[in-house]
């Protein structure tokens, strides 16, 4: 197998604000040539994370988006019986039938191990699917191998791809997984570093409605037995409607005038909860 790019370190890109630790543990997975598995709350940029690590190396970037339904072999590649069906019972295609490999169409790791340069292959939500599935695709990732039963032939990476594992800790991974990857937990940004992501986003943005918004933000995340607290994506999406917002003067946002909650808040019983209690007086 061929390997490129290993002395390229990775520090961040454009509009990703990283500390040094998370940078460390990206550039030690690469020389180590293991997975990285992220978790976090949803919002703090575990799969940000991966598209900016193509941008800064200038990779690829393949996503593998998991769901609860999928098999490993949906993963690696798809044999179309059907179309291959059609073909011989119409005999309109160009294609001949007699050519299996002209039906083997390649999933989201058989792209990333077929891919002529080196990508980034983010495995997103993997908390989504069976142990089964996790396992197996984790012995895939470790032999850089597979085989297509259909045309008994092996396809083996051109490139071992950088990858990328995020989950929402909503199930519990196995231990077999969690022994063969490196990890890292993004916690949820402190009211400092959330100040650098939002200059990134909005490097010309007014200075006080930069300090009320984010200020704002830790506020609501107090408010109890919210389920979905607003992120850090939430936060960016706000500030964007506030700026749009020709009436809106981030002077409001202190007394407890919180338009647009609908942007901050995704589920109903929190979106009503937080409605109920800003609208009261002095909430801050």
């Amino acid at each position: 197998m061929k390997e490129t790019d290993s002395n390229r370190k990775f520090s961040g890109a454009t509009r990703y604000v990283l500390d040094d630790e998370l940078a460390s543990i990206v550039n030690v997975s690469m020389a180590l040539e293991m997975p990285l598995l992220l978790k976090g709350e949803p919002g703090t940029g575990k799969t940000m994370l991966a598209h900016a690590i193509a941008e800064s190396l200038e990779m690829p970037l393949i996503v593998l988006n998991v769901k609860s339904s999928m098999k490993l072999i949906d993963a690696l590649y798809q044999y179309d019986t059907l179309t291959r069906l059609n073909d011989s019972r119409f005999g309109d295609s160009n294609r001949d039938v007699s050519k299996i490999e002209d039906y083997i169409k390649m999933g989201k790791i058989g792209q990333a191990f077929t891919s002529e340069v080196r990508a980034v292959l983010l495995i997103d939500e993997i908390d989504k699917a069976d142990t089964d599935f996790q396992d197996d695709m984790l012995d895939v990732l470790d032999q850089m191998e597979f085989d297509i039963i259909e045309i008994d032939r092996t396809i083996r990476a051109k490139y071992r791809p950088v990858i990328i594992i995020t989950s929402n800790a909503k199930k519990d991974l196995s231990d077999p997984f969690l022994g063969r990857c490196n990890f890292h937990h993004i916690a949820f940004p402190d009211p400092k570093m959330m100040r650098k992501i939002v200059t990134v986003h909005f490097p010309d943005t007014d200075a006080n409605l930069m300090e009320n918004a984010v200020s704002t933000l830790y506020k609501l995340r107090e408010i109890d037995n919210i389920e979905k607290k607003p992120a850090t994506r939430e936060l960016i999406n706000w500030i964007r409607a506030l700026e749009t917002d020709p009436d809106f003067k981030p002077k409001t946002l202190a007394k407890g005038d919180i338009p647009f909650l609908g942007v901050l808040f995704k589920k109903s019983q929190d979106y009503d909860k937080a409605m109920s209690i800003t609208n009261r007086p002095r909430l801050f």
